[in-house]
């Protein structure tokens, strides 16, 4: 969790939602991705797709079996449905989202008996981080 929350200060840094996210494989990281939006001029550009991305490109797969993705937010539907599309086998991550997660909020994509595939699901991790460092960014621009 520790580089998924420092990609998540330097989206922050970035003027970015500060979100990040790391894919690990055999406990080795393959992948991290960070907000980038604004900076991409795409709103696919969340920090769990991005890692997907780079991940896979890295693995040269599209599948994601034997991968965890650790990730300082709750992913949203759009994020949960990559991950499920992409296999992960587990999903870590820091602060709930009662406003647009989609994992234990919302639209709980992976308890959908629609859902292909449904990855062992940890939530907490490094929460009191994550959302005191999400806290702080919408702060400042309020």
């Amino acid at each position: 969790m520790r580089a998924a929350l420092d990609a998540a200060a330097q989206a922050a840094l970035e003027g970015e939602v500060p979100v990040g996210a790391v894919v690990v494989r055999n406990g080795a990281v393959v992948a991290t991705g960070a907000n980038a939006p604004r900076a991409n001029r795409d709103p696919t550009a969340h920090a769990e797709i991005m890692a997907i991305r780079r991940a896979c490109e890295a693995l040269g797969t599209d599948r994601l079996a034997d991968c965890d993705l650790w990730v300082t937010l709750e992913p949203c539907a759009m994020c949960a449905g990559a991950i499920a599309h992409a296999r992960i086998a587990r999903l870590y991550w820091g602060a709930d989202d009662p406003k647009g997660g989609a994992v234990v909020h919302g639209a709980r994509v992976f308890a959908q008996p629609t859902c292909h595939h449904r990855p062992e699901l940890f939530g907490g991790i490094g929460e009191h981080e994550a959302a005191a460092m999400l806290r702080d960014f919408f702060r400042a621009r309020r």
